[in-house]
């Protein structure tokens, strides 16, 4: 059954970064996120929990009848974020998915955060980019009990030299669910290695917590220097 309304709040709430949960963040770490997903619940945890199971629906699921829940997953986030980010700031931002557990080239590479940044607003085009690959496959993390220090997921990921252009004044690591906080210093690190050296305004801060305000789903902001990063949530 398709379901009517949302259940993803139009606003961003701040990630505590040093809440337990995400361990390996630091007070200097900023990111926000939509909503809560209830670990170890399944997808009848929540509504939010059966938005999650949706949008990591394994692409091998394609052409079968739940597949296009999987679309919709897609859409509602996409929405929520449009909603809770300033209009007039989406041009100011670069956005950069975390990428999946999958390499490009495994028939099982699933692009669905690349698709979420991208229908933020399909046009004019937003500034989206697959700037930080994984090298090879590996098992999903929500797929184990073993959980990847930002160390080993750094040496996983790569930076696609094609996309490695001057970014806008922000850049957004996306992704779906945030944990330990594992995979966004891993992505954030290599975003930092990623901007040129003279697209970074003096130098690159690694997304400032307290010495500024982005106000983002209101109508007020304060710029900061190029290439500030941020992370975004769905959950």
């Amino acid at each position: 059954m398709a379901r009517s309304r949302s259940s993803l709040p139009r606003r961003l709430t701040k990630v505590d970064a040093v809440a337990p949960d995400h361990w390996h963040l630091t007070a200097s770490d900023e990111c926000y996120f939509l909503s809560e997903y209830t670990a170890r619940t399944g997808y009848q945890g929540s509504p939010t929990n059966q938005l999650v199971f949706n949008l990591k629906k394994r692409v091998d699921r394609r052409g079968l009848s739940d597949w296009h829940y999987k679309g919709q997953a897609i859409r509602e986030v996409a929405t929520a974020l449009r909603a809770a980010i300033n209009h007039d700031f989406l041009d100011k931002i670069t956005f950069v998915p975390i990428p999946p557990s999958r390499a490009k080239d495994d028939p099982l590479y699933d692009d669905r955060m690349t698709q979420v940044c991208a229908a933020i607003r399909p046009r004019p085009l937003l500034d989206v980019r697959e700037l930080i690959v994984q090298a090879a496959s590996t098992l999903p993390a929500h797929g184990t009990d073993n959980r990847p220090a930002p160390q080993d997921i750094e040496a996983l990921y790569q930076v696609d030299a094609a996309l490695a252009y001057a970014p806008r004044d922000f850049i957004f690591i996306v992704d779906d669910v945030l944990t330990t906080g594992a995979h966004f210093v891993a992505a954030k690190s290599h975003a930092h290695e990623a901007v040129p050296d003279d697209a970074r305004g003096g130098r690159i801060r690694g997304a400032p917590r307290s010495d500024g305000v982005m106000g983002i789903g209101g109508t007020w902001m304060r710029r900061f220097r190029s290439a500030d990063v941020r992370c975004l949530q769905t959950s």
